[in-house]
């Protein structure tokens, strides 16, 4: 069986174009400076449970349930537990590995006037953090998502049934259209009471963290272009206890809750929703894990689409507005495109690294190149889904 040539990567060539020379970018001598692609960071590792394991292909959290009821003792009587705790697991398991590559010619790094190999590194490890930032943040709607037990079956990954699993419902702007849900007065209402509906649900409220896309975070400062009057950005105004800076495009902690922003979301323009986790609003955009043969970890990530809820089963076990009618049609791929940002604990998520972010290099002497590989091995699941809250536009575009 012959060899499989490589597809090098020949960083002389403009735009990786075929057609042009592959020394074309190389300079006699040293003149200029390296333009690399803008960097877009890993956010969300830091607002997930994590777990390191050094070996098996899944991880297990223990879920301890509530023992809450409390009695006055007559004296005398014997005290003898009535109830006891419900618990269950939660399993996360490991997708697949996934790996940049590139392969850089010696000769094209012998000609080159910078340290081409580092930039090739730095470029494959973004990659791996951007993968990694969608899959939490698919994993972190779909938790949002589940407010009712149904959902939870649905959408947590080997669920099993849990008595005491809390739910809680998400906010939904009353709007008219999509431009309504960049006002900064309707987001900010819209944080207050997804911290409202947590707090009212007995979920902890440490490390809470609002995650909002890129594009809708600076259009909270446009209070012209969004119809606002400048009034509308009392969260700013020092006077009565406002911070952050409008100048600066610096968003102040509501309620206590910092506001991040994430460009890996989607992108918003003043009347249209783009977004990039879902194809049609089920399916992972981009790299998914393998089918059966490997992982069978395909569609974990996916959203459940277009079902129709049972009759008087776990459809109706949830809070009130989180449960969905006998026999409805539960469009989840609609409501999944309908979230603009996320008040959530890192509970909500629960992450599983074997093997974390890391880069091999291996100079091959049959190819006269060296072959860069950046990898890790992790996995996501749904831990608490109680514990993210969506602020949804009541229109997709």
């Amino acid at each position: 069986m012959s060899a499989t040539n490589y597809v090098s990567q020949r960083s002389g060539r403009v735009n990786a174009d075929a057609a042009t020379s592959s020394r074309a970018l190389f300079l006699k001598l040293y003149a200029g400076e390296v333009m690399t692609a803008f960097q877009t960071k890993n956010i969300m590792m830091n607002y997930t449970r994590t777990r390191n394991i050094s070996k098996g292909k899944s991880a297990q959290f223990i879920m301890t349930g509530k023992h809450r009821t409390a009695a006055y003792h007559t004296p005398g009587n014997e005290i003898i537990p009535a109830a006891s705790a419900k618990q269950a697991e939660r399993v996360v398991s490991i997708d697949d590995l996934l790996v940049v590559h590139q392969f850089i010619p010696n000769i094209d790094e012998a000609m080159a006037q910078y340290d081409i190999r580092s930039v090739y590194t730095q470029e494959a490890a973004y990659g791996l953090a951007k993968a990694a930032d969608q899959n939490i943040l698919r994993t972190a709607i779909k938790a949002a998502l589940t407010t009712n037990k149904e959902r939870a079956n649905y959408h947590v990954q080997d669920y099993n049934a849990w008595d005491d699993e809390d739910f809680t419902i998400n906010v939904e702007y009353s709007d008219t259209n999509f431009a309504n849900s960049l006002k900064s007065s309707n987001f900010f209402e819209g944080v207050l009471e997804a911290k409202r509906i947590l707090e009212s649900a007995g979920a902890p409220l440490d490390d809470l963290v609002c995650i909002v896309p890129t594009d809708l975070y600076y259009a909270l400062f446009k209070a012209s272009t969004n119809g606002e009057a400048t009034t509308a950005l009392h969260m700013f105004n020092v006077d009565i206890g406002g911070s952050g800076s409008v100048v600066g495009a610096d968003m102040p902690n509501i309620a206590g809750i910092p506001v991040i922003r994430t460009p890996h979301m989607g992108t918003a323009t003043a009347s249209a929703w783009t977004d990039s986790l879902f194809t049609s609003g089920i399916a992972t955009t981009g790299a998914a894990p393998l089918g059966a043969a490997e992982s069978n970890r395909a569609t974990v990530y996916n959203v459940k689409g277009t079902y129709t809820a049972a009759t008087a089963g776990a459809n109706l076990v949830g809070p009130t507005g989180g449960t969905d009618a006998n026999g409805a049609t539960v469009r989840m791929d609609t409501e999944a495109t309908k979230v603009r940002a996320l008040v959530m604990n890192k509970d909500a998520v629960a992450t599983v690294k074997l093997l974390d972010l890391s880069v091999e290099t291996d100079y091959m002497v049959n190819r006269q190149g060296t072959l860069i590989v950046s990898k890790y091995a992790m996995g996501h699941n749904i831990l608490r889904p109680a514990m993210a809250v969506a602020l949804k536009s009541s229109h997709i575009a």
